[in-house]
């Protein structure tokens, strides 16, 4: 799972870096001591054995939205949930699962991209008895 994790950070890196002239800045959020990190990508981008191990669906139809909870710059869980709507509001339930490994807790859920649109994603993030939401929307692609 150490592969995991390296993976879902560096395509974190990646995503952001590849979105930087559209977003002009970084997917963080931050509530007091609490910053949540996220983005999304196409799931082609995870090699076939990262996919595996991590449970999720490679297909060029299927997104990922890998959150990351950090208080005062370390791991936190957190209870993720959320929902991703389409154009027509069209909200579908995202479920997220959380990957902890030494150093790193993540929350991946996966969510159909059938074809180019901008989609809404409404994030809830609890930490103790504090509820977070993040709001954004993003351009999605089938993969190749």
């Amino acid at each position: 799972m150490g592969r995991l994790a390296l993976f879902l950070l560096t395509a974190c890196l990646s995503v952001t870096t590849m979105a930087a002239d559209v977003i002009k800045g970084e997917r963080k959020e931050t509530f007091g001591d609490v910053t949540v990190h996220y983005n999304t990508f196409n799931s082609t981008f995870l090699t076939p054995d990262i996919a595996k191990a991590a449970e999720l669906n490679r297909s060029k139809n299927q997104g990922v939205i890998n959150v990351s909870v950090l208080k005062e710059g370390k791991p936190q869980t957190a209870q993720v949930s959320g929902t991703v709507k389409d154009l027509t509001s069209q909200s579908i339930p995202l479920k997220f699962k959380q990957i902890t490994e030494t150093g790193a807790v993540y929350y991946i859920a996966q969510f159909p991209v059938d074809q180019q649109e901008i989609r809404t994603f409404d994030i809830k993030v609890q930490t103790g008895d504090k509820t977070n939401t993040i709001s954004f929307q993003q351009e999605l692609f089938p993969g190749q």
